[in-house]
This record gives structure tokens, sequence and C-alpha cells, in this order.
């Protein structure tokens, strides 16, 4: 019973650490996109965006000054690749642990 229960638990923590990197993808993304446009920057949204995203951006750029090269920053890109290797290196095996422990709970072997 208690690994029906962990099993449980490590696949809602794997979906809600999953859905978090989504919609921090999701908000690097339309924050990108908006620097194009140069919206107002007294817009509540516009502001909620980069008070999210700056504090990501500034540590990226600061750590890793090659980023910006001719006046483009990259930093939003690196941003996106280290979600997708979060994602590869904690999300997928936390999935397959869950899913290990819930084959051990019902008797059922994973291939």
């Amino acid at each position: 019973m208690s690994n029906v229960i962990l099993s449980q638990l490590t696949l809602a923590i794997a979906m809600v650490l999953n859905y978090l990197l989504t919609m921090y993808w999701w908000v690097v993304l339309i924050a990108v996109l908006l620097t194009w446009v140069n919206p107002d920057p007294y817009n509540p949204i516009v502001r909620f965006l980069r008070g999210v995203t700056e504090p990501v951006f500034y540590q990226i750029r600061r750590r890793l000054p090659f980023v910006i090269i001719s006046g483009i920053d990259l930093s939003p890109l690196v941003v996106i690749l280290l979600i997708e290797v979060i994602r590869m290196v904690v999300v997928v095996p936390l999935v397959r642990l869950g899913q290990e422990l819930a084959s051990v709970a019902t008797g059922l072997v994973v291939g």
C-alpha cells in the first residue's frame, strides 16, 4: 500500500514540476516576443513578465557574458535550453520512478 502512495506522490511531483516548467517556458517565449514590438512598460502584464524573467536573464548574462553577441541577447535561449535539460534530468526520471513503484505495488513488470 505504501508503494502505491509513494508512486502517486512521485508522479504528482513530476507532473507539477513539468507544468511549472511548461508555464515558465511560455512566459519566457511571450517575454521574448514582446521585446520585438516594444510594448508599454507600465502595462501590468508587461511588468509581470519582465519581473518574472529579468532576474533569471540577469543571472544568465552575469554568469555567461558571451550570451550577448553583437547586441543580441541570447539569455532567453539559454533559459529555454535549461528548462529542457531540467525536464530530461529531473522530470523524466521521476515519472519512470513513479511508474516502477506502481508496477511493484501492483505486481506488474514495466518494460
